[in-house]
Order: C-alpha cells, then structure tokens, then sequence
C-alpha cells in the first residue's frame, strides 16, 4: 500500500561557504550527495522554513531532502515547517555528524536522546517528539578496535568539529557519503530494518 506522506530528509550543518567541508557538516553532505545520487533537482531556498530544499522521488516515493540555513543550534526551525506531527515525524529521517564513531562508522537509529547534538537537541524540542530517524555519520579519529579518537576539552572539541576535513581523510570520507546515501535509498525504499542493516555493518 503506498504510504501518503512524502518522506523528509534532513542533512544537519551549518550554511555558508566557511563551513562547507566541516566535520560539522556531514549530514548536510550526506544529503547533497543523495540529491548527486538519485538526480534531484538544484535546491532551491525556502523563505519560511529559512532552509534549501529539493524535491523528487526515490522509486514511487515522494521524498522532501532539507539542508536548514539556520546554524546548527536552530535547525529545528526548519524541520517544523516540514513536520506538523508525531505521526509524520515517523516518516523523517535527520542526518548528523556523531563525534562518538571513527570517521568510515555508520549507526542508524531511532527515538533516542540527543547524545548531546545541539542540531538534534533543536530539531527534537521544535517538533515536540524523538520518535524519529536519525543516521549517525562517524567523524572522529580512529583509535584501538577502531573506537572513535576525540579531542579532549569542550573548546578542543568546538574547533575540531568545525575544522575541514584533511586530504588524509579524503578517501574514508567519500566511501562512508556514498554508503550513508544507499542506506537512506534503502530506508525510503524497503524501511527501517533494512536500512539499519546495511548503516550498521562495516
């Protein structure tokens, strides 16, 4: 039975060009890479939700991908332009950088906590729910059994996310964007379980 309500893709980050190519900015580079992938059309801003939008389909369906303009702290605006209910926030999924997991990781999950993700944070208090998508985009350095390597000290922590990602990272970088935009294909396309699957296993 085909569902009724477009799916709404959400790449967290922040706008302008200082911040193109932040660690930050992974989700928000998940999403333009899907749009690459599956021949969105350009995104165009949306003055009431202060974000860029693109609309298309992936297969038979209707799916919204949404890049809010705001800073990271107040994406939620955004997102509630596009979601007016708990019962269409089941049919979101937010796209994030994830400190916690080695840059290459992927984790699908959904109606956890925040993790302490001020673009989550913002998203969860604006829709009043947590019941939704989230994918997790490691960014972290990896260190023994590939456990995420971070910087140590909140203002450590402020700079390394917001700093580029090196040549070093070039290649692990544009595999983990590839795989994170086939696991939100198949999360429009088959559902959550299969989707976490794929996000889950290295």
């Amino acid at each position: 039975m085909p569902r009724l309500m477009a799916f709404v893709i959400v790449g967290l980050g922040n706008p302008g060009k200082e911040y193109e190519k932040t660690r930050h900015n992974a989700g928000r580079m998940v999403v333009e890479r899907l749009a690459s992938d599956e021949d969105f059309p350009e995104f165009v801003y949306n003055k009431k939700a202060d974000a860029l939008v693109s609309e298309g389909k992936i297969d038979k369906e209707k799916v919204t991908l949404v890049l809010p303009e705001t800073y990271m702290n107040k994406s939620g605006k955004a997102v509630a332009t596009f979601i007016k209910s708990a019962k269409a926030a089941k049919n979101m999924l937010v796209i994030q950088d994830e400190l916690d997991m080695p840059l290459g990781a992927l984790k699908m999950v959904f109606g956890r906590n925040s993790g302490g993700h001020k673009g989550v944070e913002s998203v969860m208090r604006a829709i009043k729910t947590k019941d939704f998508a989230r994918l997790r985009i490691g960014i972290s350095g990896a260190g023994k059994k590939n456990q995420a390597k971070k910087p140590n000290g909140q203002e450590k922590v402020a700079k390394y996310v917001v700093g580029k990602f090196t040549p070093a990272d070039a290649r692990a970088l544009t595999t983990s964007l590839a795989k994170a935009s086939e696991v939100v294909t198949l999360y429009v396309r088959d559902g959550m379980e299969k989707a976490t699957m794929k996000a889950n296993t290295r």
